[in-house]
């Protein structure tokens, strides 16, 4: 064959791809009824076709009551009970458009998308036939047996059960809620990626969780919450008491706590134990309770705090309650029906006691571990191991009365009215006394090694005020005798402004 036959041969070959590929990409739609008439307008070819209307391109197939089919553009208008099935896709509407060359179906009617695994409803939504992708506007609602997704805009990727939801987002499932301006979630998985003004919502722990960056792994049963992480904990405590007559119990009070958490990072693993993490620059509040330091974990399961150093040279968690400030390298707290009753400082332990009426008057104690035990009152009795040093001020019928410098192996510290009564030493004790004249004016002379009073406790207000919310009183009902509520339940949003510990 000679080279101008062969030139002639690869031409002819190159034209008839061409129009194949040509044929292919503009694939008519076929549309059949009872009856059907046409017209020309502005040369345009135009068909309407009436009663039990079938329209096909490829597997693509629609129903409805009338259809107006523009013949070279190769669209059509739907209109009347419209009902689009492509495999196990339906998609139904009232009034909507099929574009042929795009294979697209588009509805400003209201229109439902079901695909057997989802129901995808809105206002108005686009579905692509061969990306098998559709794009929802307002009012969208996404549905299927385990969640239920809300939102104003929702691109819906049928093959990867991929949805990326934009605007007043919020997903409710059995346990959880979770709220924010945009939110990528995955369907069988339940992998969930959402950010900003995140709010989480469990109803299983009566917790919230604000951020502005959310990663929820379901099937590991973990959550991480970075960028302004803030916790919430509405808790409950009953106070009892028991009737003389009967022996039975009765509640005299309920105590209303919020326990809140503020961090630069927290994580939740909510498996058998249920542990809450948060890290770095923390500040909790709860009650007369607060704490700043680097590290807090929060076994829910078994009611325990735990907060600790993370490096040799970071800062001891400080640790304040009513007037009194601990330090230590890790401090444990444990609680009871929502109460601490149990607060464990282990390793170059410090407390210090303000006095309220003379505040320049602080009672001190040192050493290697302190245990401090509570009951419905406060502070007990505090137990103090391992090279104790103490300082403490004497009162004579509410005067001054100098102070008393002591050391020894162990201590025990007896409260009442949430003042010190007694003063226990063990294991060779040794103690000095200083008189009242030598004591005025001079009393911050009197201090202990690692003596520091702390001014930057955290306070729930300031907290909160970061999160913009309105506040409201949580008043139980049914409720005997007096009721105590103590802090608030708080709706709102995100967290800002950062504390550093000092």
């Amino acid at each position: 064959m000679s080279l101008k036959n062969n030139l002639l041969l690869i031409v002819s070959l190159f034209y008839l791809l061409l129009s194949s590929t040509f044929a292919q990409q503009q694939e008519y739609i076929i549309v059949n009824g009872d009856s059907l008439s046409g017209r020309m307008v502005n040369g345009e070819s135009i068909r309407d076709v009436y009663g039990h209307v079938v329209l096909t391109q490829g597997n693509v197939r629609i129903t409805c009551d009338h259809a107006i089919q523009y013949i070279s553009q190769n669209n059509a208008e739907l209109i009347g009970n419209v009902v689009a099935t492509q495999d196990t896709l339906t998609i139904t509407t009232s009034h909507g458009f099929y574009y042929g060359n795009e294979r697209k179906a588009q509805s400003n009617s209201g229109v439902t998308l079901n695909d057997k695994k989802v129901i995808l409803t809105a206002d108005t939504g686009i579905y692509f036939f061969d990306q098998n992708r559709a794009e929802f506007n307002s009012n969208v609602k996404l549905v299927d047996t385990s969640s239920t997704l809300t939102s104003n805009l929702l691109i819906y990727y049928k093959d990867l059960g991929k949805a990326v939801a934009v605007g007043n987002v919020k997903i409710v499932e059995s346990k959880n809620t979770i709220q924010a301006d945009s939110l990528v979630h995955f369907r069988d998985s339940r992998i969930t990626f959402a950010e900003n003004h995140v709010k989480i919502t469990s109803t299983s722990n009566n917790s919230i969780i604000y951020g502005n960056h959310l990663e929820d792994y379901p099937q590991k049963f973990y959550t991480l919450v970075t960028r302004e992480p803030l916790f919430l904990q509405i808790d409950s405590s009953f106070y009892k008491s028991r009737d003389s007559l009967s022996g039975t119990e009765k509640i005299d009070s309920i105590k209303i706590d919020t326990l809140i958490i503020k961090s630069q990072k927290m994580e939740a693993y909510r498996d058998t134990i249920n542990i809450f993490k948060a890290e770095d620059s923390v500040q909790i509040v709860r009650g007369e309770f607060a704490s700043k330091n680097d590290f807090t974990e929060y076994y829910r399961s078994l009611g325990k705090i735990v907060t600790k150093k993370i490096s040799e040279n970071s800062n001891q968690p400080i640790i304040w309650y009513d007037n009194s400030q601990l330090t230590g390298d890790s401090v444990t707290i444990f609680l009871k029906e929502n109460k601490i009753y149990l607060l464990d400082v282990d390793k170059n332990a410090f407390i210090l006691s303000q006095n309220q009426k003379f505040e320049k008057r602080y009672d001190q104690m040192s050493g290697s571990d302190i245990k401090i035990h509570f009951d419905d009152n406060g502070i007990r009795e505090t137990d103090v191991y391992g090279g104790i040093h103490s300082i403490y001020y004497l009162y004579e019928e509410k005067d001054p009365n100098g102070l008393t410098k002591s050391s020894s192996d162990s201590a025990k510290i007896i409260f009442a009215d949430k003042k010190v009564n007694e003063v226990k030493l063990y294991g060779s004790p040794t103690s000095e006394y200083h008189p009242e004249n030598k004591v005025e004016g001079n009393e911050l002379a009197f201090t202990l090694p690692g003596f520091i009073v702390y001014k930057n406790r955290p306070k729930k207000e300031e907290l909160l005020s970061q999160l913009n919310i309105l506040n409201s009183v949580l008043i139980p009902e049914k409720i005997s005798k007096k009721i105590t509520p103590n802090d608030i339940l708080p709706s709102g949003n995100k967290s800002s402004n950062n504390q550093k510990q000092k």
